[in-house]
């Protein structure tokens, strides 16, 4: 019969230590390419590189504490910062999908598989949104 033995303290800590090192890095890493200090999109292997442990260590690590997979967290803060800039009606998609190291037309297939619309369709919701909002807050006596 095997018996299985609970997790020791110190392993969860640097379990939770790796993974918080890890959501920091991304954080800095897209705060550089949005400031355009960078013009790359780093790849998991590279973010594990700067953590000095290997990719797939990394990966299981991500994967135990959070249930989720690296890219899972790397992909969603890149569609954070999608969905902040998209609101802005002074840059055109093409200029966003550059911004964070985008073709066009692949930037409109990344976004759509987690947004569901096109970054245009999108950016038309937000503003339909901001219209009804604005017309709802218009007070008539």
């Amino acid at each position: 019969m095997t018996t299985t033995r609970p997790i020791p303290k110190k392993l969860l800590a640097r379990q939770h230590e790796i993974t918080a090192d890890f959501r920091r890095a991304v954080d800095e890493h897209l705060q550089d390419v949005v400031a355009g200090r960078t013009t790359e999109m780093l790849e998991i292997r590279d973010l594990a590189e700067q953590l000095h442990i290997h990719p797939t260590h990394l990966s299981n690590t991500i994967k135990l504490t959070t249930g989720y997979s690296p890219c899972y967290y790397f992909e969603g803060r890149i569609m954070e910062i999608a969905r902040e800039q998209l609101r802005d009606p002074r840059r055109s998609v093409a200029d966003i999908a550059t911004g964070l190291t985008y073709d066009p037309s692949n930037f409109t297939k990344f976004f759509k598989r987690f947004q569901a619309c096109t970054p245009k369709q999108y950016r038309e919701q937000v503003w339909a949104e901001q219209r009804v909002a604005a017309t709802s807050e218009t007070v008539t006596i």
